[in-house]
């Protein structure tokens, strides 16, 4: 048996305040720019399966559980109550948290209490520029606020994270736009937004980017089909080649979240660049019975020192437990195959599953390396173990 006792969820969202109805239950469940079609439920898809599977059992009900019955006594429970057991229920240790999104959602120290664990925060650089845009009365001193804003997030954040591919597309131009160029999309971008206006301008963005590469914190970009966005169809990893060329040697680690079902190409070009890393998380959750083969794609490809477990969860907790859940099994299921065959060993496998649990995301995150005892004893006593047998 393989001990993966520790989990750092190295990119998530906050969890939902408010308790939920099936349908906004149900919204929550996938990336979708609406609801379901009439007469099918989001339930019917590998995520629902996976939340009907894993989720049950940690609110005192069977697994499988009809979406009205597990609903019914998630609002027996409370929001806060039913939260609190979920996420203590996953096994995570850690969250790195994107606090970018809209909604009434957790902060990281919420996040943390609520999961008995250790949260630090990410900083989406969009949503930044657009706070600055909205609280600055000229071009120069938003950029001026903009730079200062940027320096104060790094001294506390943990990484920067970017959603210039869903906004604009991941194929912008690799080098750094000079400084008038940067004050003339800054001119343009101001005297035609609202208060709240989302940047979009490929200038600014690419104005973002290095900024962050600047600070020296891991830089996050959203690649593949992670979210909705006007520009999902230019998400594809290998159109940041030349950015990735053009920011090798700076000291800045790259994360490329997300990445499914373009996974490969994210997990090569992790092989390919030191600085560069892939997540596997997202693309676990969204294919559920399926991961196993996801997961194993991505070892194709990438170092296993470059690769990281994430959730990508937002809004429900019941998205870190799955999350969580499938990539535990799709670990095993893929290690203990190879150990099953004699491939692997079973110390090498363990180590390897240490690694990219929690391991990879301590040292590129330069996070605490510590766990206590009482951390340990704390988890569930049925998270902590892969079984080292292949799928059965």
């Amino acid at each position: 048996m393989i001990e993966t006792p520790s989990l750092v969820d190295q990119y998530c969202h906050g969890v939902l305040r408010t308790e939920l109805g099936l349908g906004t239950f149900e919204a929550h469940l996938g990336h979708t720019e609406g609801p379901p079609a009439p007469g099918t439920t989001l339930f019917d898809t590998q995520t629902g399966f996976a939340v009907r599977r894993w989720c049950p059992p940690l609110l005192g009900l069977e697994p499988h559980c009809a979406p009205a019955r597990y609903l019914a006594r998630r609002r027996e429970l409370g929001v806060q109550e039913s939260g609190r057991r979920l996420l203590r229920g996953s096994g995570i240790t850690t969250y790195l948290v994107d606090t970018g999104l809209p909604g009434d959602l957790t902060q990281p120290g919420e996040l943390a209490g609520a999961g008995a664990a250790q949260a630090r925060e990410i900083v989406r650089l969009e949503l930044l520029a657009e706070q600055v845009a909205d609280t600055s009365g000229s071009v120069e001193s938003f950029l001026a606020n903009l730079a200062e804003s940027v320096h104060a997030a790094a001294a506390h954040a943990v990484a920067f994270t970017s959603v210039a591919g869903v906004r604009h597309g991941l194929a912008l131009a690799p080098e750094p736009p000079g400084p008038g160029e940067v004050r003339g999309a800054a001119g343009r971008w101001l005297a035609g937004r609202g208060v709240g206006g989302e940047l979009s301008d490929p200038v600014l963005l690419r104005h973002l980017l290095w900024s962050a590469v600047a600070s020296g914190l891991p830089l996050q970009l959203h690649a593949g089909l992670g979210a909705p966005g006007p520009r999902i169809d230019r998400t594809d990893p290998v159109l940041l080649t030349d950015f990735v060329r053009a920011t090798a040697g700076l000291g800045t680690d790259l994360v490329l979240l997300h990445g499914y079902p373009d996974h490969r190409q994210a997990a090569h070009l992790a092989g390919v660049f030191p600085h560069v890393h892939v997540d596997c998380g997202a693309a676990l959750v969204r294919t559920g019975a399926g991961a196993a083969t996801v997961l194993a794609e991505i070892l194709e490809l990438a170092p296993f020192g470059k690769i990281l477990f994430s959730t990508g969860a937002r809004g429900l907790p019941e998205l870190h437990v799955v999350g969580a859940r499938l990539f535990r099994e799709a670990l095993g299921r893929v290690l203990g195959t190879w150990v099953a065959e004699g491939s692997w060993s079973l110390a090498d496998a363990q180590r390897v599953a240490g690694m990219l649990a929690s391991g990879n995301a301590h040292r590129v995150y330069g996070l605490d390396q510590g766990l206590s005892c009482a951390d340990v004893r704390a988890m569930p006593r049925d998270v902590g173990m892969i079984q080292a047998t292949g799928p059965g």
